[in-house]
């Protein structure tokens, strides 16, 4: 860590003693904003963190729906996202208004949200899940039609996992989609002794390829397996940070160096100086969308 980045972090961790922050920051965060963070995961892990803590400022190291989902459970915190414009592509994909669209045609379904979305769109939910907790969420209903939004691929994979009837909204995460099943089969070629372990947010035919399909909390634990000596990952590149630091002499292979979220890309040590400074920019959800969502998630965290 050069100087410059040495006096920035040294800065943060002192406005955060000063100003009760916990810094939470997703995976597929910059390597240096994981080290600065009091607290690294995956969707549901940093829902729970958010859910559990004390802290009186949350600074979300991720985008805009995860500052959402942090703000839904903690309304009287401020919830800071250091960058207003760290958005996801798939959240966009679908909108309130075409989810109560999608529940005229199928008025007996219940509904099941991937984290990834608006808390808008969570406010139209019956049950919110994480790719963690997808396969968990689904089994535990009893409805005969489901409805999923807003991404096919892995409401596809849950929907093979559990055997339930799903209706699929045709959203997408754009990086997944970048990781291709020539991409698989050339790490395989080049690294034979590798198991491949990929994000349901992936392509069938990528998924196929790999020997499990993981959250990635799910690969975080799968790589310090004693038996795992190389692993070809396939999902947002960034997660090779933590890999590499949790697993000091196995070898870590991303499946495609394509599969770069330029939204999670957005967050840097600067912003989050800058956010804590500032105490901008600052998230909220309107009242009636929260306690609308606030169910949403919960029947969610109850399940596990």
């Amino acid at each position: 860590m050069d100087n410059n980045m040495k006096t920035t972090s040294d800065r943060i961790n002192a406005l955060k003693k000063e100003k009760n922050a916990v810094i939470l920051a997703h995976n597929y965060q910059r390597g240096e904003v994981q080290d600065i963070a009091d607290f690294v995961g995956d969707s549901l892990e940093l829902s729970q963190k958010a859910a559990a803590t004390n802290a009186k400022v949350i600074v979300f190291c991720g985008v805009h729906f995860m500052a959402e989902t942090a703000y839904i459970l903690n309304p009287t915190k401020t919830v800071l996202l250091p960058d207003a414009h760290a958005g996801c592509p798939m959240a966009n994909m679908i909108t309130a208004d075409e989810l109560r669209e999608e529940k005229k045609k199928h008025p007996k379904a219940v509904v099941v949200t991937y984290i990834n979305s608006s808390a808008a769109v969570k406010a139209e939910s019956d049950y919110c899940c994480t790719s963690a907790n997808g396969v968990k969420v689904v089994n535990s209903l009893k409805a005969d039609e489901i409805i999923f939004v807003p991404d096919q691929y892995l409401g596809g994979f849950i929907e093979k996992k559990t055997g339930k009837k799903m209706i699929l909204w045709p959203g997408y995460c754009p990086t997944h989609m970048k990781i291709l099943p020539e991409d698989i089969l050339q790490r395989k070629k080049e690294y034979p002794g590798a198991k491949v372990v990929v994000h349901p947010e992936c392509r069938p035919d990528v998924v196929a390829l790999a020997d499990e399909a993981l959250s990635t909390s799910g690969m975080i634990r799968y790589a310090a397996r004693p038996e795992i000596k190389e692993l070809i990952v396939g999902t947002e590149i960034e997660i090779l940070h933590r890999l590499n630091n949790e697993n000091p002499g196995k070898r870590f292979i991303p499946a495609s160096t394509k599969a770069s979220c330029p939204n999670m890309k957005k967050t840097t040590l600067e912003k989050i100086l800058e956010s804590l400074e500032t105490m901008q920019p600052e998230v909220k959800v309107p009242e009636d969308i929260r306690i609308k969502a606030l169910a949403c998630v919960q029947r969610m965290l109850e399940i596990g």
